[in-house]
C-alpha cells in the first residue's frame, strides 16, 4: 500500500466511524472511551506497527505515523499504543501466551484498569531492594508485601507488580514481574493525600494475596529485565507530556498560556522576563525532539535509556515553568482557590512538579542512567551488587 492509499483509507474510515468520545481524566483507571477504543482495535489502527495477529496492521514506523497524524487531525484518540501503552506493550513483549490473549485486547480498548506495584518503604531509588515476596503454591503463587506511591490502586483492576521469589542470589537476580489482580481479599488500598490536596497516590497492603500462574511475566527470577522494559514506555510517556492546571483547561498551561501571563502582568517586554519565557519554550521544543528520536530507537519490548533524558527534561522544565509563572505574579501568587485562578495554577503547577521529579524514578536516578548507559561514565559504587539478598537483608 502506498503512503497515499494509507492516507486515504484512515481518513475514509475515520469519516465513517469517529463520533467523538467522552474525554479521558483518569491515567490509571478503566478508560471511558472503551467503545471507541475497541472499534480502533479491531480495525487494526491501536497498534499499527504490530503485526496482524496481534490487532496491527504490520506497519512501518514511517506508515503508521501517516496513522497517528490522520487521528491527531480528525482529533480522534487510540491510535499509536504500540509507542505509548506501557501495559500492552510489556504485556505483548513478556505474558505468557495464554495470558497475552486474554489481556492483550483489553489493555488496547482501556476496558481493564492497571497501577504499578513497584515502589516500597525501604526500595524506591534502589528498587531492587523490594521485600514484597512471592511464594509458589499449587496454581500460581502467594503474595505479602507493601507497596507505596502506587497512582491509580483504588480503581485498577490489576497491577504490574514485583516481587521476590529466591532470595538466595544478589538483588537484581531474584526478582519476578507478575500481573496482580487488584479486586481480591488480601489486597488493601488506603489513599496518601499529597501536597495538592489530592489523593492520586495510595499505599498497597498485600497479605497472601494470589497470582495465577499464566500471570508471571518474562522468566522467573528475570523480572528485572522485564521491568526495564516497563520502565522505557513509563518515562516515555512521562517525558512526552505532563499534566497541567489542576481544572485541565489547555489555555492554562503551555507556551501560549504562559506569554500571556506575561502580557497580563505588564512584564512582556522585560528583556529578564522574554529571556525567562524563551527558555522555557526552547527547552519544551528540544524536549519534543528529543522523545521523537526515542520512541524512533525504541523498538517493541525493548528498553532505550536515552528514555530517561525526556524525563529528566520534563521534570526542569516543569520546575522552571513554575517558577516563572510565580515571578510574573509577584504577590499575588501567594493567593489561592477559585477566585484567583492564576495563582491557582501557579502553586498547583509548582507543586505538581515534584511528582515528574519523583515519579518513575527520581531525577538523581536519571541522572546516574544517563551518565552511565548514555555517556559511558564509570557505575556508582554498589558494594551488595553481587551478594545474596538474604545476606543482605540479615546484615542491616
Amino acid at each position: 500500500m502506498t503512503d497515499e492509499e494509507l492516507k486515504a483509507e484512515v481518513t475514509a474510515w475515520l469519516a465513517a466511524n469517529w463520533r467523538g468520545a467522552p474525554q479521558r481524566t483518569e491515567r490509571f483507571g478503566p478508560d471511558p472511551r472503551a467503545e471507541w477504543l475497541a472499534k480502533v482495535r479491531d480495525a487494526g489502527w491501536a497498534a499499527p506497527r504490530w503485526p496482524k495477529e496481534w490487532y496491527g496492521r504490520g506497519l512501518s514506523d514511517a506508515q503508521a505515523r501517516i496513522v497517528e497524524s490522520c487521528f491527531a487531525e480528525a482529533k480522534a484518540p487510540g491510535t499509536g499504543q504500540d509507542r505509548s501503552n506501557l501495559w500492552a506493550n510489556t504485556a505483548l513483549a513478556h505474558a505468557t501466551e495464554t495470558f497475552k490473549r486474554q489481556i492483550v485486547p483489553q489493555l488496547l480498548a482501556g476496558e481493564v484498569g492497571m497501577c504499578l506495584l513497584y515502589s516500597e518503604p525501604g526500595a524506591g531509588s534502589d528498587l531492587a531492594a523490594i521485600r514484597t515476596r512471592a511464594d509458589k503454591v499449587e496454581g500460581g503463587w502467594r503474595v505479602t508485601g507493601q507497596k507505596v506511591w502506587t497512582s491509580g490502586a483504588h480503581i485498577a483492576d490489576y497491577g504490574m507488580l514485583i516481587a521476590r521469589t529466591d532470595w538466595s542470589v544478589p538483588k537484581h537476580r531474584g526478582i519476578s514481574f507478575f500481573f496482580m489482580p487488584m479486586r481480591q481479599k488480601g489486597v488493601d488500598v488506603r489513599p496518601l493525600r499529597q501536597i495538592t490536596d489530592e489523593t492520586h497516590f495510595n499505599e498497597v497492603f498485600i497479605d497472601d494475596a494470589f497470582i495465577p500462574e499464566e500471570n508471571l511475566l518474562g522468566n522467573l527470577g528475570g523480572g528485572w529485565g522485564v521491568l526495564q522494559t516497563a520502565l522505557a514506555y513509563e518515562r516515555s510517556v512521562m517525558g512526552d507530556a505532563a499534566r497541567g492546571a489542576r481544572s485541565g483547561a489547555k489555555e492554562a498551561h503551555g507556551d501560549a498560556a504562559l506569554l500571556e501571563l506575561a502580557r497580563e502582568a505588564g512584564k512582556l517586554s522585560d528583556p529578564l522576563v522574554r529571556q525567562d519565557v524563551a527558555q522555557v519554550i526552547a527547552w519544551r521544543m528540544l524536549n519534543s525532539l528529543n522523545t521523537r528520536r526515542a520512541k524512533a530507537e525504541l523498538k517493541q519490548g525493548t528498553s532505550s535509556s536515552i528514555m530517561s533524558l525526556g524525563k529528566l527534561a520534563m521534570s526542569r522544565i516543569l520546575h522552571e515553568e513554575g517558577r516563572v509563572r510565580t515571578e510574573l505574579l509577584g504577590p499575588e501568587s501567594l493567593l489561592q482557590g477559585p477566585d484567583h485562578p492564576r495563582a491557582e495554577d501557579a502553586n498547583f503547577l509548582s507543586l505538581n512538579a515534584y511528582f515528574t521529579s519523583i515519579g518513575g524514578g527520581t531525577d538523581q536516578i536519571q541522572r546516574n542512567i544517563i551518565g552511565e548507559r548514555v555517556l559511558d561514565l564509570p557505575r556508582e559504587p554498589e558494594v551488595d551488587r553481587d551478594v545474596a539478598f538474604s545476606a543482605v537483608v540479615a546484615g542491616r
